[in-house]
Order: structure tokens, then sequence, then C-alpha cells
């Protein structure tokens, strides 16, 4: 017999069982790491994980979907087992989570009548094919299957979006009907619990949950880090990108260090724990390497002709709905536009700059637009000049009702003196690592060209160990650049600011 729910208590088997959850990502973390941060989740005395599945990262493109690596879901499923941790999955398809669109795959967005989280034929037959490779992956580990999972999140805080009255039903039953046998749960928020939060110590609230007889999941218990260009973004009360970092002021840090809550917690879950809780383990040791010196320099204009094809259009076109990456679009990154011009005047975005853009003409920075600054003054010149945009896609809001209008790029016209310009060359700069090694990387010089990429190297003596670096070691610089990246033993996140 799997989980049973009687009121605010729970049974497990037939005995009464508490859920002392705590949320960790697998792909907000090497893998190497994973047992390292299960372990100390069981340490601290928590009996259950809660984990997300986001679908963009396993199915990058319509065709075949990933579950290797760093997305091996199979292989983190049988850790959690093997150190001793039932599990909550929350396969979606949207997960929010903070993740670029909520975890939906951008490709979705090539559809210009998309209705995403809703009963629309073309969103429930992407989602069909997505749970027709997943669940079965999943349902072994049921635990009516000998497995550790108690418990399968339907989708996630709908009641916050609820566009479709139909859209649960079928999440539930496409779940069900693909072997999904335990219970089933909703997560949302709720206009009480809006105001209901307090400040203060974490532990106390904690407290008096668990003094009530009641179960709990911490999120997150450890955040991790929100790799490349996957972090989220908020719509309210204006556009705003997130930071990579996912650390979440959680239990555990974004190294996977202890905090002071990590030992309050601790303290109080071993009064609600029948057996004593494992040792710590021991922390990973932090190394302050010797700086890495960029010697190698490529700029951004001697890199185009490694990069996807260019596409010619008499219109600006949309990131998603560029034809590169086997028809599927460009997810993330920068997208280069460029046109000819013949005079100067007033260049106007219209809010059509998805989300910023560095301006240049004849490869000369004129400045940038965002979602302040719709409006620069061009040069005026004689000749013929290329007008180059360099798009940036910051982070697609992960939550709101406007997800389907989270298209990148050019949207919409760039106006010149009250003229929309025309017949572009554009090229998909995705930043994928393919075209680094067939570049033409040249010694860097005295006054380098930007933007502009820098590669460096990291010397290791003996087996590597954690460190921090201030920059990752093949950098896109878009203004200015130190020409070294510095290795601490220790985090610098800059001051400290109260909001």
């Amino acid at each position: 017999m799997g989980l049973r729910m009687n009121s605010s208590q729970f049974n497990l088997g037939g005995k009464p069982f508490r859920i002392l959850g705590g949320s960790l990502h697998y792909f907000r973390l090497p893998r190497a790491y994973w047992k390292d941060r299960m372990v100390k989740m069981k340490a601290c005395g928590l009996n259950t994980l809660t984990v997300d599945v986001p679908w963009s990262l396993h199915q990058p493109e319509k065709g075949e979907l990933h579950f290797q690596g760093s997305f091996d879901i199979e292989a983190f499923l049988h850790l959690a087992a093997e150190v001793g941790l039932w599990v909550i999955l929350r396969p979606g398809p949207y997960i929010g989570s903070d993740l670029d669109l909520g975890g939906l795959p951008s490709w979705l967005l090539r559809d210009r009548e998309m209705k995403l989280r809703t009963t629309y034929p073309g969103f429930i037959a992407a989602v069909n094919v997505y749970f027709d490779k997943l669940i079965p992956k999943v349902v072994p580990f049921q635990f009516r299957k000998g497995g550790p999972i108690i418990a399968v999140q339907v989708e996630n805080k709908y009641g916050s979006h609820a566009r479709d009255g139909n859209y649960m039903a079928f999440i539930k039953e496409a779940l069900q009907e693909r072997g999904i046998s335990e219970v089933l749960l909703t997560s949302d928020n709720h206009e009480g619990l809006k105001y209901g939060g307090v400040q203060g110590d974490l532990v106390a609230v904690v407290r008096e949950i668990l003094r009530r007889g009641m179960s709990i999941n911490l999120y997150m218990f450890h955040g991790g880090t929100n790799f490349g260009f996957m972090n989220g973004a908020l719509a309210n009360p204006s556009y705003k990108a997130l930071v990579t970092s996912y650390d979440y002021d959680a239990p555990l840090s974004e190294a996977g260090d202890y905090t002071p809550k990590y030992h309050l917690l601790r303290d109080l879950l071993s009064n609600f724990n029948s057996e004593v809780l494992p040792e710590m383990s021991g922390l990973w040791w932090k190394e302050e390497y010797e700086a890495a010196i960029l010697f190698q320099h490529l700029s951004l204009w001697d890199a185009l002709p490694y990069t996807h094809e260019p596409f010619k259009s008499q219109f600006p076109v949309n990131m998603e709905n560029l034809p590169v990456n086997n028809g599927n679009g460009q997810a993330y990154g920068y997208t280069l536009y460029e046109t000819t011009i013949i005079r100067g005047g007033s260049l106007k975005s219209g809010r059509n700059i998805q989300d910023r853009a560095l301006v240049f003409v004849n490869q000369s920075f004129i400045g940038i637009f965002h979602h302040r600054n719709v409006e620069l003054a061009v040069p005026d010149g004689k000749e013929k000049r290329i007008l180059s945009l360099l798009v940036e896609n910051c982070g697609r809001v992960h939550y709101s009702n406007d997800m389907d209008n989270q298209r990148k790029g050019i949207v919409g016209n760039i106006i010149l003196n009250n003229m929309p310009l025309r017949d572009f060359t554009i090229y998909s700069l995705d930043m994928s690592p393919d075209f680094i090694d067939r570049a033409p990387w040249k010694s860097v010089p005295n006054k380098p060209s930007f933007p502009g990429f820098f590669q460096g190297r990291l010397f290791v003596n003996g087996y590597p160990s954690d460190t921090f670096m201030k920059l990752p070691v093949i950098v896109f610089e878009e203004a200015e650049a130190d020409f070294k990246i510095q290795f601490e033993d220790s985090p610098d996140l800059g001051m400290t600011v109260d909001i």
C-alpha cells in the first residue's frame, strides 16, 4: 500500500508517516555531486526528496529526448533509493522552477497560435510525445514496484494560471494511463498564503508545523546553479532576468557547504526521527588556483562564418522561428541582425527588441536598446553602411499569463526615420561549443575588438578540487575584458543588500 492521507496525517505502507522533504534538482548540479547532496539531506534528518523534471532540457528539439549524463533521471532515482530517500516526482510538463519558460521548450512558440498549458491541440500533441518517453522511465521506480517514488505532482500551480478547465484532467489522465499509480498531488498558491508569510528564523516555522503533526517540504534544500542560459525571468512589475545562481538561501549552499540554517534544522529534525541521524559527511576541498591568462582572442565578426549559416529575410524573424537546429529554431543566446542603411537619424525599437541589443554601425558601437531605452541616434554618413543589432535573450518569463508571448530576438519592426528596416541577414549565435574548435583563434592583441571571445587555460596539479571562478574559461565579452580569470577558494557574491 502506497502513500495514504488522513486529514493532515500520512500513512506509508500501512504505517504512520511524516514527509520531511526537501527539493533537489539534478539538472542544477553536476552528476558527480548528486550522491553527496543526497547524503547531506539524509544527515539533516529529511526522509523525502522532491525533484522537478525539466522538459526543455530533456527535449531541446522535437526529435529524440535526452536522458544521458546530467539528465539521467533513472540514475538519479537509483541513487535516491540507495541513500534511503523517498521521492516526490514533479514531471510537469510545466514546472516553473525559475527556468526559462518554466521548463517548457522554446520550439513550442514556433506555432504562432500556441496556447501553452491548455488543451490546445498543438500543446497536447507535444505533451503526449514527451510523456510517452519520460513516464515509462519513472514508472518502475514507484513505491508499489519497490521503488522510492511515493507521490507524483500534476503540473504546477495551475490554480494561479487557470486558463483551461479541462487541462488538469488531461494531465492527470495522461499520467495514469501511462502507468502512474501512486498518489497524485497538486501545488498551488492561495491568496491567503500570499499574505501569510512570516519573517524571522526558518526553524521556528518548521518547528510549529511539525509540532502540529504535519508534513513539510523545503524548497530548496539545495538550490544549485542555473547553468548556461537556462534561467527564467520575472514579468511584473517590469521585466527582470534572474541570476544564474540558484543558491536560494538554502540549508546547503550552492557549493554544497553546510550553513547555520542546516545545523539548526539538523538539531530540530533529530527530535522527529526515530533513529539516530547519520554522521555529517566531510566537505569538498576548495582550491585557490593560479589565475588563467586569456591568451587567445576571436572577435564576434570573425566568428560569424563558423556559426550557423546566415538567413536572409525581408523582415526581422524572431529567434524561435529561425530555420536552424533541425527546424527547431534558436532557444538561447544571441541573434545578430544586419541590414544596410544610407543615412543616420532616429532609430526606434518600439519595444520589439527582446530583451536587449547592442547596436553597431560598420562594427562601431553606438548604443543599447533595452526595455526602457527604445530610441537611439544613428550618426550621419555619406555611403551605405551596415547596421548591426546583436540581440540577447536574457531569459524567458517563467511564470505569468504572458508566457505565450515570450518570443525573443526582434519580434516586430525596427524604425529608422519613420521607415521600417528591411532586408536582413540574420545570424543565430546560440553559443553552443561546436564552433569554438573550428574558429580561427588569434593571440590577444594590445587592443582587442569587442564584442569578442577570449580563451585561456587552467592548470591543475593532481586531482582537481572545487574552485570558484570569477568568470568561465571561454568568455564572450561585450565591451571590455581583464584578460585573466581568477580562481578563489570562497565565493565573492558582492555586497549584501536588504531588499
